[in-house]
């Protein structure tokens, strides 16, 4: 497909509309899982509710990564959103701590595939100058599902049930497939699938051009890890009862920054904004511990929201910067390994250091702060070659 000169074409507008739902599908349970799997009686597995589903993800991004870039954007789009589908469906079936877990792995399994073929659906329809705004606008799709729809997974949980949440959370993923079907592939001369495509050497995990963002990448994100695992916990016991809407205010403030963010980058370049944006993440999580009531927690969430929206949009759009086109998808996938393994290890150490103790709140942010700090200095003091786009 010819790249179009104009950004808000039909198949980007439409692309960002299943981006939406997909988002919305699996975001709307996170903020009731904690104590779903606590029901069961796995409160002390807390940490592996977005770790499982991280570490699924990470691995399947040389596979999403491989066959993006063989077979085509669009089926790849589909089989990560498929898988939503039918995981939320097996969610009301669950009975024992060791099926929840198992199923958070599986479930992993969709952000392997759809996020990866997506943003390599996206490159290729956005004009090379505008690159940072499309990847900001893309982001706020994403955003906008994980802001819209986990007030409503808590409220369906808390009017309905737990099981009418994850139902809806199927039907959302169903609709976000109805609307890929209707995109025309990107990839030119696409491959049909054989088995063999399903073999990955040493050589095709890992874009070589693509690790600077992708250290960035993994200290960045642990933040998501952090927010993700322990949050829901410290909204309860600071008595925010509809822990959903700590997610609105972080996913609000991102889509603000993420409106403007991309275009600042398009201009100064992808490095100096990211720099920017790690001080105002580490800020954001000092605050994050040192929050006492549902306001605070609540400002203090949309300022990390915020400044991640600010980095997000030039990560990705750095990425796309250095990679060869014949490569976009192995880029995307190692950026994406490098982004789940920042999240699962965020989830994993944050549960840790919180260890189910609401005194331990402020030494588990106040620790991820220092960790997240890393990729300043390796951007200013390691990071010598600045490969980065500037217009």
């Amino acid at each position: 497909m010819k790249q179009s000169t104009q950004l808000y074409t039909t198949p980007f507008i439409l692309l960002c509309l299943s981006h939406v739902l997909f988002a919305g599908s699996f975001n709307m349970m996170v903020p009731e899982l904690p104590s779903f799997l606590s029901s069961m009686g796995g409160e002390d597995y807390k940490g592996y509710i977005i770790a499982l589903f991280t570490l699924s993800a990470g691995l399947s991004r040389p596979f999403s990564g491989k066959l993006t870039d063989t077979i085509g954007r669009i089926p790849i789009m589909v089989i990560g959103t498929l898988v939503c589908v039918v995981c939320s469906l097996l969610y009301p079936l669950l009975t024992t701590v060791a099926g929840f877990l198992f199923l958070r792995f599986l479930h992993g399994f969709s952000t392997g595939f759809k996020p990866t073929a997506s943003t390599a659906y996206a490159a290729d329809i956005i004009p090379m100058h505008r690159r940072g705004e499309g990847m900001g606008i893309l982001g706020i799709s994403m955003n906008v599902g994980a802001s819209m729809f986990p007030p409503i997974g808590s409220y369906l949980a808390m009017e309905y049930s737990m099981d009418m949440m994850f139902y809806v959370s199927s039907f959302l993923a169903l609709i976000s497939i109805g609307i890929l079907m209707g995109l025309k592939e990107t990839l030119e001369q696409p491959q049909k699938f054989k088995p063999s495509l399903l073999k990955i050497s040493s050589d095709e995990i890992i874009e070589p051009l693509a690790l600077p963002p992708a250290i960035v990448a993994v200290l960045l994100y642990m933040c998501f890890g952090v927010l993700l695992t322990i949050t829901p916990d410290q909204s309860e016991y600071l008595g925010l009862s509809n822990k959903g809407l700590l997610f609105t205010s972080f996913t609000i403030f991102s889509i603000l920054s993420r409106a403007v963010a991309g275009k600042v980058s398009d201009h100064y370049g992808r490095v100096i904004v990211i720099k920017f944006a790690v001080i105002l993440v580490v800020g954001s999580l000092i605050l994050m511990g040192l929050a006492n009531s549902p306001t605070t927690l609540l400002m203090a969430s949309g300022c990390l929201g915020f400044s991640t929206g600010i980095a997000s949009p030039a990560v990705f759009a750095w990425v796309i910067d250095v990679s060869p086109e014949n490569r976009l998808g192995r880029s995307m996938a190692t950026v994406y390994i490098a982004l789940e393994i920042g999240i699962g290890g965020g989830a994993l150490l944050s549960a840790w250091l919180y260890d189910n103790n609401f005194a331990n709140f402020p030494f588990a942010f106040f620790v991820s702060a220092a960790i997240v700090s890393m990729a300043f200095f390796y951007l200013q003091f390691f990071y010598k070659k600045p490969l980065e786009m500037k217009s």
